[in-house]
């Protein structure tokens, strides 16, 4: 049994343990509901899903047989299922639960391909249904879940299955079919024992081949990074130290962080990927998968493997990035990876520990301390640079990073802790350092304590000196000591931070003081004076308190104060409970002493919460004396200022008149705070309170006597803690130490819940169990607040002549304030409603069967008593509802009652919830982890202390009493709702069409909450609520109230599954067009957005009479009423017309529960949006179209040709279609075809770049449309399929949707539309408009792509010359969208589009026919444009012989074009190139499938040497210009200069255009060779008299920065780097530096030790350059390199400079002529010095002080020497100036004097 229920209360734990037979029973309900050969039975089960969650939550003991069975029974069903979305969502999260909770322990196969083929049924295959896109989504999602969690149960031979099914879409990475088989892989490949087989070395090369295939595509990246770290963690028998070079740079490369000063933005756009995609395959946002990382590095460590050593050079890099002052984007994706790397280091540890006692292999890959220390030392850089990160999520990863290692290295991590506290302490004046080490302190206390007293751990053969355990208590102490003043009102964060410290701490020790001498052996501090000033700081801080927000009069809220203290987490009152229940006697009753009197002493209102916590802290801790001495008095008090006070004498018995009377200011101020003091300090006094009942009962009648509201609302507040506090279960003796820490005095043994309990269970905690007379005595509160109240209010709603109405008001408040504080008191202790009277003894038994245990508290009262209030509650509402319905307060607090009576439990359950959040704030501050070794004592899982393992207890019982008997009534249909429900939900509904919003909104909630526990309810709603709705002369606020509640989930739900609902609810929000106002039509509007987003179907027509044969009369009699209501929608607002059309079309789609509607009617429907087409409204024909696109391709009556079937013979005979003969005589109306065309090219959204206000305006008026249109988008198959990565191929004006309906169109008319179309097709063409343009684009796109044997004629006789034309006359505005018609034609089909369209090839060739000389050269542009997009689209593994022969000729084409003298064209022809080129390349890797492959043309070795040849050339040319004294000019029609260098710089424009597309398409991955012969052309034009060229090159190698060279080209690119930094030039030189320092970092892992050591000499070389510019880039470079490369190589650098730098101080002090140095090579000397400072930016190692006080020292040296010293200085002064407190400490006095002389700042004239 679980300890949370093994410490349930007694009573409550003797029937949990039936839980296991109820779960039994459970599953038989659930084999008897479901019948395989029935789907619709799948809805009888839904009813038990919830009890089956509850029975998980609740933690109970199930067989594992019986959870077998129900896995079992849930795959059949949901595979069974086909359409019925909504049952698989809910059984998919149930079957997720369970495989997540028992997977490890079930013995069961299940095949992957019914799952894969569910997947792609539903959301990878075109619907004509249309379920709403949450519900869609919610599936995706939980259908991704599920696999998830039933990949570890795959067949043997799965894992090559899945391989082989996938792999083929990966052929050509650039469609978008790859990422789909990408996600896939991801998704279903498993790596359970019986499937590790299949992954070997060369499966792992061909994955990390395809990986670094598609370079810079975040979402590529976060799908392997996912198949890699399974297979790491998984597969140990893999050698993987190959395959680390690859990996750690693709890792590294992910973080995506600036290198060398380089903070623009990624340049790499990230909308080329699909958003269906994405949504399918990335749970979040596309984010750098820190996780996936983080595990692989982990789980990739190994004893005398290099992982490490990679490791810490990925540290080394990445570390700058976590310092406060580097923060950005990156900031995320580094602080979720610092937080896997140490949460997979402590589950690593934890399951190697586990393997060990269990003796499983594999020992020799388990960590030894070598490799932990190793580990934790470099994540602890990490940790020391995010420690005081603005990053608020950083930070605190930080600190609980360093809590969890300090348990596996404590040697390492607590000094670094301890540290960080002092060095905090010492720099006061910065709060976000205090705050967060503070923070960490907290987190890491237990480790302090147990390191302080465990000294085993510190025999160590380290070298380094390790703190004693006198450090620590000495660091735990000063923390005591020196935090109390951080209790600062005016700093919440350092406030909370302090309370948690102390919270921590004392969770740890057994007992706080010591009886003798209040000192305690563990912290060896006087308690006592220390306790002494902890109160004074603590009660100047409550006086100090001032609170976030008032509460009013009129408004029933809670008691809060609202300060940050109760607001911002639960640290304080948790901090003193604990305190309190640790002190010794002496020591608590000193703190009593000064409590009671600061209570007593003061009256602070602002602090209600606060002191009301205090009390009850110390209340709890020892009832007997904090009553005598802290509550007795202050309910004297409040009896003698209210026996003295005017009293109306509401509490009596009989009701009288009173006059107006009132308390003064200050006595009310006092009373009413006090009482709420009180309310809070009761909670748990229990018997205690016993002691002074009359006293308190005195207290609460007074209060309700009192002419005031805030005093009678305090004594609401105390009357409901006082009920409480009788008869609820609670645990008492919650913080008293049961164990100690073995072997360690004085510290408390946490508790670990995956334990052996039998101990633990024996010291559970001590529960409040309500005695006799707590229970006579809470029944006495009942009769003298509730019975009595319920009277009076009785006897006020049947008088003829009530009193006067002030008073009347008065005594409502009060009367309704005592049946509320009664029943929120006694919550579920009052017992439930009965059934209904008449049920037999059998359906008795049924509904008190109770299959999870819970109960809050003993029964108090009777179901009668329940029954009477509801009774006297439903007259007082209509009595009010008639008499008081303008006093919005007696109204709400009459909601309140309503809920508190009807919803059974629900109290219990807020309680629960909030606890829960308040428990996930202070729990990282209360764990053990697992892994221990301190002490050497593990665990299988976190301990925490007892105490907030009790309180976890507590809260599982109060979940528990909530959902006790929540159930009930919804499992068994033949159990009536009782009677008295029936009424309080005729009285919430009409409370939630109140004329008060705030009534209206809790009523409905209150409402909403009953209605989902009574499902069999909502039928009875739902004729007031659409009646509310749709009738006229409603008012507004019925209307709002109504929408409100037709939206909730509960009602919703129902209306999807009863047809009389949904018949009803679309007939409503129809006719709700008398709404007029704003508020109205919005909510009217949201409710129809959550119809739309949470449609399920349409629901089944049950019969109704034997013998009715159909539903269909029902259905048509709808049909019917819409279409009546369409007609007469003339003068209505535009967006029913919308709406009524879209309930339209969702009758005729087909449905899961769909019947068949006659053929006439679908024909008519269809015919219907056809003519719709010709509306007036935009908005009603994009929803035309879209409908008639869904209806069309329902239609099984339509065949499409193959190329092959056209070479055979095949005769254009298509067969009739139900559409067809009724669809043609429309469109062959005269001016109908025209019209439509005309009304469409309307509905174009054209960006506007210049007016950006009229484009917003634009965006958010479709973001309102999305309401009723924004479904289209998910029925239309996602194109285009390829990726965009220019703005010729995005087309943004483009319609898909438009272009598919007229192939629809033309695939069901035939060849009647084709002509209908010829004319205006013609006429549009031409046209200049750009909606015109656009349409016709659209209709082409779609006709050309319809694939039917007719067009294919048409093109000869007229299609082909219109596409002509239209390409032709093509403005400029329209250039993408005409591209993007040639794009929509050639689009290939099938999921991986390798199935060529009919008229692909025509189109290619039309497209690739030669233009006349004569042309403009815009036509020449547009020709390479339109090629190249249509070239995107073919897949170059299944090229056909035409496609690869008329690419060859492209090919030849485009290279004799390179010297273009248009821009224009230069720039078409570059891209062209790059799609061309690629595409070549990689359908030459496909030779075998291939009968002609490409060898004719060796054109990359022609363009790498005319780029060098050429290259050359311009910079001869500008040298001999710049000598000749002539300037030059990059303008090509300027006319001057040589034409022939006007040609080159024209070709080397164009290669860098086709770098550019090359780089950002991706397909450079394949153009390798080429992208590195080219480097160094790209790199010396980088700086050139022609700007237009110099541009070009520095967007190019902007994008080549992110560029990731593999072997063997990574050698070709070394040497070509190092040869250019040798260039004459030196803007080369400089320019190539600049790009070494991206290349060194991108490519610091594949880099072999000879290539990184070239680069270094290079550099150091250059420091000494003639050059002032190239030498300070060489030291940039070289301090950059220092990072993450090898330790020795730097050292001898470091050392030699130092060495070299002594001797030029030398050399300067002779001051003789001959043994100076060129100012060059002296300056190379201070650059190599600065460069070693530099490359240490935040630490400070044993070499810095002597190093930078040799570089002051060159302060006197002309510039430029002087000027990098100052620089250097001034930088290291400010990387330093955080720690510099406690680094000044490093250096010497004289050094400190050398620092401060040369360190002041430059002036104007230096």
């Amino acid at each position: 049994m679980h300890l949370y229920n093994a410490w349930l209360p007694p009573p409550v734990a003797e029937l949990a343990v039936k839980e296991k037979n109820a779960f039994t029973e459970v599953l038989k309900r659930v084999k008897d509901a479901w019948k395989p050969d029935d789907p619709s039975s799948a809805y009888a089960t839904l009813k038990w899903i919830p009890i089956l969650h509850n029975f998980i939550k609740a933690k109970s003991e199930i067989a594992l047989e019986d959870v077998k069975v129900l896995v079992l029974i849930g795959l059949d069903l949901l595979l069974r299922l086909q359409d019925h979305l909504d049952v698989q969502v809910r059984w998919g999260n149930l079957m997720v639960r369970l495989l997540k909770k028992y997977g490890k322990k079930l013995d069961i196969t299940i095949q992957w391909r019914p799952l894969y083929d569910l997947l792609i049924q539903t959301h990878f295959t075109r619907h004509q249904s249309a379920e709403g896109l949450r519900l869609k989504h919610h599936h995706l999602e939980t259908m991704t879940y599920l696999i998830y969690s039933c990949r570890q149960f795959f067949s043997s031979g799965a894992a090559a299955e899945i391989w082989i099914e996938f792999r083929p879409f990966m052929e050509n990475l650039w469609h978008n079919s790859s990422l789909e088989a990408a996600g896939f892989v991801q998704l279903f490949l498993p790596t359970n024992a019986v499937n590790l087989g299949f992954i070997s070395c060369d499966w792992i090369t061909d994955c990390l081949n395809l990986w670094v295939g598609m370079p810079n595509c975040q979402y590529w990246d976060i799908q392997w990074a996912a198949v890699m770290a399974r297979c790491i963690k998984h597969c140990m028998t893999i050698e993987w130290e190959g395959f680390l070079p690859v990996l750690f740079t693709q890792y590294l490369n992910m973080f995506e962080v600036p290198v060398a000063n380089n903070s623009g933005p990624y340049p790499f756009s990230r909308d080329d990927i699909p958003r269906s995609t994405i949504y399918a395959f990335c749970p979040s946002k596309l984010v750098t998968p820190a996780k996936d990382i983080a595990k692989s590095i982990v789980y990739l460590l190994k004893p005398g493997g290099s992982a490490q050593a990679y490791l810490e050079k990925m540290v080394d890099l990445l570390e700058q990035y976590y310092h406060p002052s580097n923060g950005g984007r990156w900031s995320y994706s580094l602080e979720r990876f610092l937080r896997y790397l140490v949460h997979y280091f402590q589950k690593r540890l934890a399951q190697e520990l586990r393997s060990r006692e269990l003796g499983t292999c594999m020992v020799q890959n388990f960590l030894g301390s070598s490799e932990r220390e190793a580990f934790v030392r470099s994540v602890l850089k990490l940790i020391e640079r995010g420690q005081y990160s603005k990053n608020e999520s950083l930070a605190g990863t930080a600190a609980v990073a360093s809590s969890v290692l300090s348990y596996v290295e404590p040697t390492v991590v607590l000094p670094f802790i301890v540290s960080s506290f002092h060095i905090a302490l010492d720099n006061i004046t910065s709060p976000h350092q205090f705050k967060s080490a503070i923070t960490g302190m907290a987190l890491a206390s237990r480790a302090l304590l147990l390191a302080s007293a465990e000294t085993s751990y510190m025999e160590t053969d380290k070298s380094e000196c390790v703190p004693s355990p006198n450090d620590y208590n000495h660091a735990l102490m000063v923390s005591m000591c020196n935090t109390l003043a951080g209790m600062d009102v005016n700093d919440p964060p350092k406030t909370l931070a302090t309370m948690q410290l102390f919270g921590s701490i004392f969770s740890n020790l057994a007992e706080f003081g010591d009886k003798e001498d209040g000192s305690t052996p563990v912290m060896g501090i006087n308690l006592s004076e220390w306790l002494d000033e902890f109160f004074s700081r603590l009660f100047s801080l409550l006086i100090h308190l001032e609170p976030n927000n008032q509460s009013n009069e009129g408004q029933f809220l809670s008691t809060s104060s609202g300060t940050f203290l109760v607001e911002d987490g639960p640290y304080y009152f948790c901090m003193l409970e604990i305190l309190l229940g640790k002190l010794t006697r002496p020591l608590y009753h000193q703190a009593l002493k000064k409590i009671s009197r600061f209570v007593h002493g003061h009256i602070l209102p602002g602090a209600v919460d606060e002191v009301g916590l205090l009390c009850s802290a110390t209340l709890y801790s020892n009832p007997a004396e904090a009553l005598v001495h802290l509550l007795q008095p202050m309910i004297n008090s409040v009896v003698s200022s209210l026996k003295e006070s005017p009293s109306t004498g509401c509490s009596s018995r009989e009701i009288s008149s009173a006059l107006s009377l009132s308390l003064s200011p200050a006595l009310e101020a006092s009373v009413s705070y006090q009482l709420n003091v009180l309310s809070v300090a009761i909670n748990f006094g229990g018997p205690y309170i016993l002691q002074c009942k009359e006293e308190i009962k005195e207290a609460i009648s007074a209060a309700f006597d009192a002419p005031s509201w805030k005093v009678n609302e305090a004594g609401n507040h105390l009357l409901r803690s006082l009920i409480g506090s009788l008869v609820l279960y609670y645990p008492l003796d919650q913080y008293k130490c049961y164990s100690r820490y073995p072997g360690i005095d004085g510290l408390e043994k946490w508790i670990s819940t995956k334990e052996n309990h039998n101990e633990e269970a024996s010291v559970g905690p001590k529960w409040h169990i309500p005695n006799k007379d707590e229970i006579a005595y809470a029944n006495e509160l009942l009769d003298l607040n509730l019975r009595s109240a319920l009277d009076k209010l009785k006897q006020i709603c049947q008088a003829q002549h009530s009193p006067e109405s002030g008073y009347v008001k008065q005594l409502l408040k009060v009367i309704l304030l005592q049946i509320d504080a009664s029943l929120q008191g006694a919550r579920s202790c009052l017992p439930d409603f009965h059934p209904q009277q008449g049920e037999t003894k059998h359906d008795s038994e049924k509904f008190n069967t109770s299959y999870i245990a819970g109960a809050s508290g003993v029964s108090i009262g009777s179901t009668e008593l329940r029954k009477e209030t509801a009774e006297v509650l439903d007259f007082a509402c209509k009595y009010m509802l008639e008499h008081r319905a303008d006093n919005s307060v007696l109204l709400m607090l009459l909601v309140r009652i309503l809920d508190a009576l009807v919803n059974y439990g629900s109290l219990e359950y807020d309680e629960w919830s909030d606890h829960r959040h308040a428990w996930t704030m202070d729990s990282s501050a209360i764990k053990e982890p697992p892994s221990n070794f301190i002490t050497g004592h593990h665990a299988h899982g976190k301990r925490r202390p007892r105490w907030a393992l009790i309180d976890r207890s507590y809260m599982h019982n109060t979940w528990r009493a909530s959902q006790s008997s929540y159930h009930r009534f919804r499992i068994d249909s033949s159990i009536c709702p009782p009677e008295h429900i029936i009424l309080l939900m005729n009285d919430l509904l009409e409370l939630s069409l109140n004329d008060y919003e705030a009534v209206r909104h809790h009523a409905g909630k209150s409402l909403v909450k009953m209605l989902k526990r009574f499902p069999s309810l909502v039928k009875d709603c739902i004729p007031k609520l659409t009646t509310s709705l749709g009738t006229a002369g409603i008012p507004e606020n019925a209307a709002l109230g109504a929408c409100t509640v037709l939206r909730s989930r509960t009602v919703m739900r129902h209306i999807m599954k009863d047809w009389d609902a949904f018949s009803s609810f679309v007939l409503a929000i129809l006719g709700s067009s008398h709404q007029g106002s704003l508020r109205a039509q919005k909510a009217i509007n949201e409710l129809f957005l959550v119809f739309n987003i949470r449609y399920t179907g349409l629901p089944s027509i049950k019969y109704r009479f034997p013998g009715e044969a159909s539903g269909n009369s029902d259905c048509m009699n709808l049909i019917t009423q819409i279409r009546s209501l369409i007609s007469d929608m003339h003068s209505v607002n535009w967006r029913y017309n919308l709406m009524a059309h879209r309930m339209l079309l969702l009758l005729a789609l087909p449905s899961h529960n769909n019947f068949d509607l006659p053929s006439k009617t679908r024909e008519e429907i269809a015919c219907h949006f056809l003519l719709l087409l010709n509306s007036h409204l935009p908005p009603v024909r994009v929803l035309a179209a879209a409908s008639l696109v869904l209806l069309l391709q329902a239609s099984p009556n339509r065949k499409s040709v193959s190329d092959n079937m056209l070479h055979s013979g095949w005769s254009n005979v298509i067969a009739s279609s139900s559409f067809k003969g009724v669809l043609n005589p429309i469109i062959q109306e005269e001016g109908f075809i025209n019209d439509m065309l005309n009304g469409l090219s309307y509905d174009h959204v054209f960006p506007d770049a210049n007016n950006p206000n009229n484009q917003a305006l634009t965006m958010s008026q479709s973001i309102r449309d999305k309401s009723v249109n924004g479904w289209l988008e998910a029925f239309y198959a996602p194109w285009p399929r390829s990726r965009n990565w220019i703005d010729l191929l995005k087309g943004e004006a483009f319609v898909p949707g438009f272009a598919k309906l007229f192939k629809c169109l033309v695939k069901e008319c035939g060849e009647t539309v084709l002509q209908s179309l010829r004319s205006p097709l013609e006429e549009l063409v031409v046209k200049e408009e750009k909606g015109k343009q656009c349409l016709a684009s659209e209709v082409l796109a779609g006709v050309l792509h319809s694939d039917v044997s007719y067009v294919l004629e048409a093109w000869d006789n007229w299609l082909g010359a219109v596409l002509r034309t239209g390409l032709r006359t093509s403005t400029v505005e329209t250039a993408a969208e005409w591209a993007a018609c040639v794009r929509f034609a050639v689009t290939g089909k099938g999921r991986d589009g390798k199935t060529i369209p009919l008229l692909r090839q025509k189109v290619m060739d039309c497209l690739a026919e030669p233009l006349p000389s004569t042309v403009p050269t815009r036509m020449v542009a547009k020709r390479f444009d339109l090629l190249c997009v249509t070239l995107v689209e073919v897949s170059p593994s299944s090229m056909s012989t035409s496609e690869i022969n008329l690419q060859e000729k492209l090919l030849e084409e485009a290279l004799n074009c390179l010297d273009h003298s248009v821009a224009q064209v230069r720039e078409s022809v570059g891209t062209t190139l790059s799609v061309l080129s690629s595409n070549i390349r990689l359908s030459s890797s496909f030779g075998g499938q291939i009968s002609n492959p490409i060898t004719r043309l060796d054109w990359s070795a022609l363009l790498i040497e005319k780029a060098s040849s050429f290259t050359k050339k311009i910079h001869s040319a500008n040298q001999s210009t710049v000598i000749d004294g002539q300037l030059a000019s990059s303008d090509d029609n300027n006319g001057e200069g040589n034409s022939e260098q006007q040609e080159h710089i024209k070709w080397m424009e164009t290669v860098f255009y086709f770098l550019i597309s090359a780089l950002r398409s991706g397909r450079a991955s394949v153009l390798t060779d080429v992208v590195v012969g080219l480097l160094y052309p790209l790199i010396s034009l980088l700086e050139t008299s022609h700007k237009e060229l110099s541009t070009l090159a520095k967007k190019a190698l902007a994008l080549l920065k992110w560029q990731i060279i593999p072997q063997p080209h990574l050698s070709t690119s070394v040497t070509v780097l190092i040869s250019a930094s040798n260039d004459s030039g030196w803007h080369t030189r400089v320019a190539t530096l600049i790009f070494l320092q991206s290349f060194m970092y991108r490519h610091k892992f594949l880099l072999s030790s000879s290539e990184t050591e070239a680069v270094w000499n290079q550099m150091q070389k250059l420091l000494a350059d003639n050059q002032v510019e190239v030498r300070e880039q060489a030291a940039s470079v070289l301090s950059g390199l220092m990072r993450g490369s090898d330790d020795k190589l730097v050292k001898i650098f470091r050392e030699n400079s130092f060495k070299e730098a002594i001797l030029l101080q030398k050399r300067n002090k002779t001051r003789l002529p001959e043994n100076g140095l060129s100012l060059a090579a002296r300056h190379g000397v201070v650059l190599a010095l600065a460069s070693s400072i530099l490359s240490v930016p935040y630490d400070l190692p044993s070499w810095i002080p002597d190093t930078i006080t040799l570089l002051a020292h060159f302060i006197g040296e002309p510039s430029p020497i002087k000027s990098t010293v100052m620089k250097t200085i001034a930088e290291f002064r400010r990387t330093h100036a955080d720690m510099w407190a406690i680094q000044k400490d490093s250096f010497t006095e004289d050094q400190l004097e050398v620092l401060a002389d040369s360190s002041s700042s430059l002036s104007y004239f230096s």
